[in-house]
């Protein structure tokens, strides 16, 4: 299909603090006991697309990446991993790499994303169209955005969040309008000569940008190069792409910045002009769409401007697509893997509704109930339960131990009679005696002594 990959990867993300740290970079947190970035390397790999660039920020992060990826998929894909500097944002880890993007088209996914939608539909719909973007766009999650990192065990509004304001054409194929972040506060203001073009204009506040983008390689270098302050893709590069894309040629837009906001010529010929069109495409799907039909001159003569497609790619509302990007969602990500998306996880559940490697050891009298995993060798007391968890690998649990709503990763120590509720416990923590937990985050390597009660606390060493 000729389509250069590129993954970014992050690096060690501040709104993941304490689960992330110089040792544990986002790529590598674990969810359903696989690092998250496994999810979009083999969804890329079902899609026949093999040859990546993963991006990390942060050259220590870059290497334990690197390293991860080359002993879990040799001879299955061909990575070269990119180490960028930290915080240049998404827009800036293109630039900083784009000596490497040769193809003509570029997809760019977040190493973040744990879904199910195939990528390789995606790159086909952006070949379809010709576009110069395609933004693949799916059904935002019920518990609203999770920017921010909320603490784990807070009750969520059971209420669509608003990502994005998105606006499309009467075919749902091309973007014609994107507010995004702070601009979401503000009045929406739509150019006429994009209202004029499409004729009408679905708005739609349910939908959440997937961060998984197909480019046109030259126009995206173009605008990276031409915009040096343009940070993100889904805040600058994207909106930007959206708002010039009928106002001029490409080239003179890139070149000379601001667009322009009115057509030259008689208005009332024009007005004439989008009349047909419109009734072109209210007519018929089939007909040329809304680009075509504005490039065209008074009354279908011959093209006389050159415009560029901005589309999408809407995902089916039974797709499951969610970003690891804040504290809440990886535990909504950790608890779907092995509940409502257990498909994700890559395993065969028992019976039982559940994940029990045969190297584990249970102890007398204890319970592990549905929709939980308990890891490789690891090894639980007597009298303990386990409810909607994950037990990563070679963790020593001790008797009468309760873990419920939480993820408890790799070496972990827990000694007898804790009870963890609603936590994230990284990797090669100690838990003495009788700790109590709830809503906590715990970060790697941390001792809580006996008989803590902690509630709604990160736990952390300070990073030297």
């Amino acid at each position: 299909m000729d389509f250069q990959v590129v993954v970014l990867a992050g690096g060690t993300s501040k709104n993941l603090v304490p689960l992330v740290s110089k040792e544990v970079p986002k790529a590598l947190l674990p969810v359903g006991n696989r690092p998250v970035i496994s999810y979009v390397l083999e969804l890329l790999e079902l899609s026949n697309l093999k040859d990546l660039i993963v991006v990390v920020e942060g050259q220590d992060a870059a290497v334990r990446v690197g390293s991860w990826i080359s002993g879990a998929y040799v001879d299955r894909l061909h990575v070269e991993v990119a180490a960028v500097p930290e915080d240049v944002g998404t827009a800036g880890a293109l630039r900083a790499i784009a000596h490497h993007l040769t193809a003509k088209d570029i997809l760019v996914v977040s190493g973040d994303i744990v879904s199910d939608v195939p990528p390789g539909a995606v790159a086909a719909a952006h070949r379809r169209h010709d576009a110069v973007v395609t933004a693949m766009l799916c059904s935002a999650p019920v518990s609203g955005p999770s920017e921010s990192g909320s603490s784990v065990g807070k009750d969520k509004a059971k209420k669509p969040g608003h990502y994005n304001i998105i606006g499309l054409d009467p075919t749902k194929q091309f973007l014609v309008y994107i507010a995004t972040g702070a601009e979401l506060e503000k009045d929406i203001r739509i150019q006429k000569s994009i209202l004029r073009a499409v004729g009408q204009m679905e708005i739609r506040s349910d939908l959440m940008d997937a961060h998984l983008y197909a480019f046109k390689r030259s126009v995206l270098q173009e605008v990276l190069d031409q915009k040096d302050t343009f940070q993100s893709l889904k805040q600058d590069v994207l909106p930007y792409l959206v708002r010039c894309q009928l106002v001029s040629p490409s080239s003179e837009v890139l070149l000379n910045g601001a667009p322009q906001t009115e057509e030259n010529g008689n208005e009332k010929a024009s007005s004439q002009n989008n009349q047909l069109m419109l009734s072109q495409i209210l007519a018929n799907s089939s007909t040329p769409s809304f680009h075509e039909l504005y490039a065209l001159g008074p009354n279908g003569s011959t093209p006389v401007r050159r415009t560029h497609k901005c589309c999408v790619y809407i995902a089916g509302k039974s797709k499951y697509c969610v970003r690891l990007n804040s504290i809440q969602a990886f535990s909504d990500i950790n608890r779907d893997v092995i509940g409502d998306a257990s498909h994700l996880s890559g395993y065969s559940f028992s019976a039982q509704n559940n994940i029990i490697h045969p190297s584990a050891e249970l102890g007398s009298k204890t319970t592990v109930g549905p929709h939980c995993m308990l890891g490789e060798g690891s090894q639980m007391g007597d009298k303990c339960s386990v409810k909607r968890s994950v037990i990563g690998r070679h963790c020593r649990i001790g008797s009468n131990v309760k873990v419920v709503n939480s993820v408890v990763m790799n070496h972990v120590t827990i000694g007898d009679g804790c009870s963890i509720q609603n936590s994230i416990i990284c990797s090669n923590v100690q838990l003495q005696d009788r700790v109590v937990l709830k809503d906590c985050q715990v970060g790697a390597g941390f001792v809580v002594t006996a008989g803590s009660e902690c509630k709604g606390e990160a736990l952390a060493k300070k990073e030297k």
